[in-house]
C-alpha cells in the first residue's frame, strides 16, 4: 500500500462563484459570475431584465413562507401594539430586533408569562426580569422554539431580540392568535 492510498482525496468545496453560476444555469438564468478578487464578494454582471423578473420570482417562491411568517407576526405585533422596528428577514431566519421593554413586558404578558400587575417596567433591572420570563415564555409558548434576549448596557431602555426560523415564528403567531 503506497501513501497515496491511505490518504484520503476530499474535494474542496466549491466557491461562492461556482455554486452561483450552477444555480443560475440550473434555473435557466444567463448572467456572468465572476469570482472575488480577495475572497470578499462575487459579481454578477450582464442580468437581462427577463432573467431580473425570474430571479426575482425566484427569490421571492424560496423565501415566501419566511417572508409570509414575518408579516404575519409584525401585522399581529402592531394589532398588540407591540412595537418591533428592527423585524426584518435576514439569512432566511426572521431577525425581531430591538423592542422597548414595555413592549417586551406586553409580548411576554401574551405568552402567559407575566401577571397583569407589571404594567410597565422601566428600570435596568425590570430589564433582566422581563428577560427572564421571555426567556421562559417563549419555548413554552413555541413548543420548544428559542429565541436570544439580550440587555444591552448601551440601550438600557430596551432589550434585543434574535432571530427565529420560519416554523418558530408560525408557532409564535399561533400562540399570539389565541
Amino acid at each position: 500500500m503506497t501513501d497515496t492510498d491511505t490518504r484520503t482525496h476530499t474535494p474542496a468545496p466549491p466557491s461562492p462563484a461556482h455554486e452561483l453560476r450552477a444555480a443560475f444555469r440550473e434555473a435557466g438564468l444567463n448572467a456572468r459570475v465572476t469570482p472575488p478578487d480577495a475572497d470578499t464578494s462575487v459579481r454578477v454582471t450582464l442580468l437581462s431584465p427577463t432573467d431580473a423578473r425570474q430571479l426575482a420570482r425566484l427569490i421571492r417562491t424560496g423565501t415566501k413562507r419566511t417572508l409570509k411568517a414575518a408579516r404575519t407576526l409584525r401585522e399581529i405585533c402592531e394589532g398588540y401594539r407591540i412595537d418591533l422596528p428592527g423585524l426584518r428577514v435576514e439569512q432566511g431566519r426572521i431577525t425581531l430586533g430591538p423592542i422597548r421593554i414595555d413592549d417586551a413586558a406586553r409580548l411576554a404578558r401574551l405568552l402567559d408569562a407575566v401577571p397583569q400587575a407589571t404594567e410597565r417596567p422601566s428600570t435596568t433591572a425590570d430589564a433582566a426580569t422581563v428577560k427572564a420570563l421571555l426567556d421562559h415564555a417563549f419555548p413554552q409558548a413555541t413548543g420548544g422554539g428559542t429565541l436570544s434576549v439580550s440587555v444591552r448596557e448601551s440601550t438600557p431602555g430596551l432589550l434585543h431580540l434574535g432571530s427565529i426560523d420560519a416554523r418558530t415564528a408560525r408557532r409564535l403567531i399561533r400562540a399570539l392568535q389565541f
